[in-house]
Order: structure tokens, then sequence, then C-alpha cells
């Protein structure tokens, strides 16, 4: 028979086994990320079923389809991301990069600007809306909600002034393609996937590796304890939604180089599709989580429901329900994730 101290002994060494196996059983799950995984996971079952229904599907031009929709709302998604972990959101993004869109469109157009002018003043513009809602809610303490739908509503007034007084159809077909579109062998190369990848690592490399990110999710976690810790909480507040206009700048490029003719009420739902990217992607909605990786793999997501929904023969409106029924789904495990935290 045992002696109690055998038995004590015995247990330590199987809790010890226990510990010792989840590292190595569970590596690949804790460096990832549980949702991470899922969502990729969806992205292989909606690529398989799209395969297995439509054999069309699998052609070279449903994949440059997938990319076209992915560059705009990846940038616009990417910029949100930081103004969503400060705990706040972004509703000018989508009209914003319009306007951005038919700004520097007007400049090329009637003062024959170069495209490299033309998309530092694209750019420039995303950065001053940033600049604008960053200093409504930090300075003036504004709610995101309102401060942004005010923001948006004079993005669309200003680019439903350019394109009254100056026509901008087809102007799209000057800008710079060849920086999203290249030909090799006579095929298409998505060379826009190349620019999003690089700006999601830059990106990525800034919200978890720098000072800047560490306090942007500071401020989303907990802002007057982070004022308290010392962290300059207008400073980094402002920062988060200026660069959420530099990514509006960075994607109006990419829609002019994407379509043909751009009018001020192209932009209506995009920030909402940026915005469900990342949440799907893991952002909390409550702020002081998220990861850029994981809104690239929300926007894919998208992109593929959008490509491949019309080969099995529904329309466009079911990629909306779709979309928003995996949003939900998103939702809920953020707030079962913030329950179990706070248990």
């Amino acid at each position: 028979m045992l002696q109690p101290g055998e038995i004590r002994r015995r247990w330590r060494m199987v809790k010890s086994r226990k510990k010792g196996s989840d590292p190595g059983n569970f590596r690949i799950i804790h460096k990832v990320g549980l949702q991470k995984l899922l969502i990729i996971l969806i992205i292989v079952i909606l690529v398989s079923f799209f395969s297995i229904v439509s054999p069309a599907f699998r052609q070279y031009s449903t994949l440059i389809s997938v990319f076209d929709y992915s560059y705009y709302i990846s940038f616009l998604a990417i910029g949100v991301t930081f103004a969503l972990i400060t705990g706040g959101v972004d509703l000018s993004v989508g009209t914003g990069m319009i306007a951005a869109c038919l700004f520097g469109g007007h400049f090329i157009a009637t003062n024959n600007g170069g495209a490299v002018v033309g998309i530092l003043i694209t750019i420039a513009f995303g950065l001053a809306l940033g600049l604008a809602n960053g200093l409504l809610v930090a300075v003036l303490e504004l709610p995101p909600f309102i401060a942004t739908l005010g923001t948006m509503m004079v993005a669309r007034g200003i680019a439903g002034g350019i394109t009254v007084t100056w026509p901008t159809e087809g102007m799209a077909g000057g800008w710079v393609r060849n920086i999203f579109k290249i030909q090799i062998l006579g095929y298409k190369f998505p060379m826009g996937i190349v620019w999003v990848v690089t700006l999601v690592i830059i990106m990525s490399i800034v919200l978890n590796k720098t000072k800047c990110g560490r306090y942007i999710k500071a401020l989303g976690s907990n802002k007057e304890a982070a004022r308290l810790s010392g962290v300059q909480v207008t400073k980094y507040q402002v920062t988060a939604y200026v660069f959420s206009g530099l990514f509006v700048g960075i994607g109006a490029i990419a829609y002019a180089t994407t379509f043909q003719s751009i009018t001020s009420g192209s932009g209506g739902g995009f920030e909402l599709e940026a915005i469900a990217a990342a949440v799907i992607g893991g952002v909390s909605i409550t702020g002081g989580a998220g990861s850029i990786v994981g809104t690239l793999l929300g926007v894919f997501v998208m992109s593929v429901l959008k490509a491949g929904l019309p080969f099995i023969g529904l329309q466009a409106n079911w990629q909306q329900i779709i979309t928003g029924i995996i949003l939900m789904a998103a939702v809920f495990a953020d707030i079962l994730k913030t329950k179990r935290g706070e248990a």
C-alpha cells in the first residue's frame, strides 16, 4: 500500500507532466491565436466549398478579383484597427477615401500635376482627415461616433462638390496602375498584395513592438490607468486617428488604380466593411486588443465571399447577410473572452 508521502509525490509528478505538456501540445495555438486559426479555417472552408461547387472559381482571374477587392478595404481596415483599439471608432474612412481620391485626381487633371505629386496630395488629404478626427475626439472630447460621423458628412460634401464641378469619370486610368498591377508573361500579377503584406508587417511592428503601439493599446484597455501611469493620452489618441487617416489616403490610391470611374457616393458602406473586417479579425469592440494580421484575415474572409457567391448563383446581398452572421459570432466570442478574463 502506498504511503501518503508517496501518493503526494506521484500526484506532483502527474501535475508537472500536465503543465509540461501544454506548451508542446498547444504551442501553435498560443503563438498564432485561436481566433486567427479559426479565421484561417473559415477561409479554407469557403475556398474549398466554392471550388467544389463551381470549378470556374479555381481560375486565376478569380484570384485577381479577390485581391482587387481586398486592396483598398485592407488599407482602410488597417487604419481603422488603430482607432478601434483605443476604444473608439472611425466612420469617416469610406467617404474620406473617395474624397481623397477625387481631390488628388482633380489636382492631376487640372494642374497637369505628376502622379507622384497627386499621390502625395491624396495621402495628405487622408492625414488631414485623421488629424481632424483625432483633435475632435482627444482634445474636444467628442464621442468618436459623433465626431467621425460629422467628418464623414464633411468629406461627402467635399467629394460631391468636386464631382459636380469637375467630372472625373475615367480619371482613374491616369493614376499609376502599375503600383498595384503589372503584367508578367501576359498574366496580371497582383502587385498590390505585396504592398498590403509589406504594410501589414510594418504596422504590426508599430502596434506590437513600439512604445507608440503599446500606449495605443493601453488607452483601449484603461484610459484613466494609462493617464495615471504617465501616458500622454491626448497625443497617442490623436496618433491613432492619424494612422487611420494615413491609410485612408493609401486606400484612395488603391481604389483609384482599381476602378475606371469614381463618384462621390462610391464610398458608402466601405467604413462598415473595414470595421467588420477588423472585428472579425479579432479586434476587441471595447478596445485594448487586436492585431493587424487578424484584420487582414478578416478582409480575406469578406473578399472570398464577395468573389465566390456569384459562382453559386447568389446575389451580392448574400455577402452582407453571411458577413453579418460571421461578425455577430466574432462579437459574441469577444464578449465571452472578456467575461472569462474578468472572472
